[in-house]
C-alpha cells in the first residue's frame, strides 16, 4: 500500500528535537519525519480512545440505553447460566 506523503514545515522547541535526534539515533525511528510521524499517530490514535471512552460513559447516563442493556441481559440470562454450568462441569 503506497502512502500519500505531504511535505510540511513544523517549528519545534529545541529540546524536542534535540530528544528526536537521540531517538533516532538509538534506533526507535529511521529519521525525524518518521519519528515525528509517530508521535502523531500515537497521539491521534489516543485522542480517538479518549472520544470512544467519553461517549461510552455518556451512555451509561443514558436512560433509553439503561433499558436495552436490562432487557438484553434478561434475554441472555438463559444462555450465560448454561454456559457457565458447562463451564463448571468441564
Amino acid at each position: 500500500m503506497e502512502k500519500s506523503l505531504i511535505r510540511t514545515t513544523v517549528t519545534l522547541p529545541k529540546s524536542l528535537l534535540e530528544e528526536t535526534d537521540i531517538r533516532v539515533k538509538e534506533g526507535k525511528a529511521k529519521n525525524r519525519n518518521d519519528f515525528i510521524a509517530l508521535a502523531l499517530q500515537k497521539e491521534l490514535e489516543q485522542l480517538k480512545r479518549e472520544e470512544i471512552d467519553s461517549l461510552l460513559a455518556e451512555m451509561t447516563q443514558d436512560p433509553e440505553y439503561q433499558s436495552q442493556v436490562v432487557q438484553m441481559e434478561a434475554e441472555f440470562a438463559g444462555g450465560s447460566w448454561e454456559a457457565w454450568e458447562i463451564g463448571e462441569q468441564s
